[in-house]
C-alpha cells in the first residue's frame, strides 16, 4: 500500500498557481516598418512555444518535488512477532561500605562497587528482550531508570552511579519496597528483584521483613547477593594483619529474603562468584509478551527527486536552446 508521511503538503502543488499573474494587457506596438514588424512577429512566436514547453516542464518539476517532500513509502503485509522477556529490577548498595577495596581484577585490588559495576555492565549487555530497571539505595531508596527495553540508559545511569551518591547507610528494606512497588506497575507473571549489598540494614522507614511481605504478596521473586571478601589482608602501624571485611553482612537475612519468594542467595567473595547471576537469570524461564506488530516500509522518496533531477536537466536544456533560437532570428 502506498503511503505519504506528510499528506498535507499536496497543498503545495496549487502555490505556483495562487502565486501567478495574468496579464490582462498585452503592451502591442504598432511598428511602422514592415521589416521590423515581420522581426517582432517571428520573435513572438517563438516565445510563445517556448513559454509553453517550459510552463509543462516547470510543473511537472514542481509536482515531483511536492511529491518528495510528501515523503512516499511502500508499506508491505502486517508482520507479527511474538514478544519473550523478563522483568528485571536491579537494585545495587551504595553505602560506604562499598568503597572497600576488597576485591581483585588481574592482581590488582578494586572497590567493590567498581567490582560490581564491571559484571552487572556485562549483564546488561546480555539482557536483550528483558526489561531492566534500577535501583540505587544507601539511606533511602530511588529509582534511576524504570523498567524499560532501553538498555543503553540503564548502563549510563549505572556508569554514572558513585559511592556517597545516597548517603553511606544501608536502607534494604526501602529498596525492596520500592522494586515491589514498581515492579507491580507491570502486567507480569515473571517479575525478579536483584539486590546486591555488602552490608546490613541500618537505615530506611520499611524493615526488610515487611518488604518482604509485600513482596510475597505480589509474586515478586527476590535474588540477593551477598558482595565483600572475607580476608583481606591489611597494613598498619603494627605490621600486617588478615581481617574480615564483611563481618557486617547480614547473610541470614540476604537468604531469608531469598528463600521465602523462591530466590537464590549468591556468595561473592570475589569475581568469578560475581558472575554467577548469568547462569541463575539464564535458567529463568521468559514470559510471553503481547505480540508486536509492524509493517516493514521501503522509501519511494528517491523515484521522484529522480524526476525532479531529470526535469531539471530538460528545462536548463530547453532554456539554452530557445534562447539561441531568439537571438538567430533577431
Amino acid at each position: 500500500m502506498l503511503e505519504f508521511g506528510y499528506p498535507w503538503l499536496a497543498l503545495l502543488i496549487v502555490l505556483p498557481l495562487l502565486l501567478s499573474v495574468r496579464r490582462h494587457s498585452d503592451t502591442d506596438t504598432r511598428l511602422t516598418l514592415p521589416a521590423l514588424a515581420k522581426l517582432a512577429g517571428s520573435a513572438r512566436q517563438a516565445s510563445r512555444r517556448r513559454f509553453g514547453l517550459r510552463s509543462l516542464l516547470a510543473a511537472l518539476l514542481w509536482l515531483a518535488l511536492v511529491l518528495a517532500a510528501m515523503q512516499p513509502r511502500w508499506l508491505g503485509e502486517p508482520v507479527t512477532l511474538p514478544q519473550q522477556g523478563r522483568d528485571l529490577m536491579l537494585a545495587l548498595d551504595l553505602s560506604g561500605s562499598m568503597e572497600i577495596a576488597d576485591m581483585q581484577l588481574h592482581g590488582q585490588s578494586i572497590n567493590r562497587l567498581d567490582a560490581v559495576k564491571l559484571v552487572v555492565s556485562d549483564f546488561i549487555q546480555r539482557r536483550q528482550g528483558d526489561r531492566i530497571g534500577l535501583i540505587l539505595f544507601a539511606d533511602a531508596a530511588y529509582q534511576q531508570t524504570p523498567l524499560t527495553f532501553d538498555l543503553v540508559t540503564v548502563q549510563k545511569m549505572l556508569d554514572d552511579s558513585v559511592l556517597r551518591l545516597v548517603g553511606t547507610r544501608t536502607a534494604i528494606g526501602e529498596a525492596i519496597g520500592l522494586a515491589v512497588k514498581r515492579l507491580n506497575t507491570y502486567e507480569s507473571s515473571n517479575k525478579v528483584l536483584i539486590l546486591l549489598s555488602d552490608g546490613a540494614n541500618t537505615a530506611g522507614n520499611i524493615q526488610p521483613l515487611e518488604a518482604l511481605q509485600l513482596a510475597k504478596a505480589a509474586g515478586v521473586k527476590i535474588h540477593t547477593v551477598g558482595v565483600g571478601a572475607e580476608q583481606m589482608v591489611q597494613q598498619s602501624v603494627f605490621g600486617r594483619r588478615t581481617i574480615n571485611p564483611s563481618q557486617d553482612l547480614d547473610e541470614r537475612l540476604l537468604t531469608q529474603l531469598a528463600e521465602e519468594t523462591g530466590g537464590r542467595y549468591f556468595r561473592a567473595r570475589d569475581l568469578n562468584e560475581l558472575n554467577q547471576i548469568y547462569q541463575l537469570i539464564d535458567q529463568l524461564e521468559p514470559i510471553e509478551r503481547d505480540a508486536v506488530t509492524y509493517r516493514p516500509q521501503r522509501s519511494l522518496l528517491h523515484w521522484p527527486l529522480a524526476l525532479a533531477l531529470l526535469l531539471s536537466f530538460l528545462l536548463a536544456t530547453l532554456n539554452i536552446y530557445w534562447r539561441g533560437i531568439i537571438k538567430h532570428v533577431v
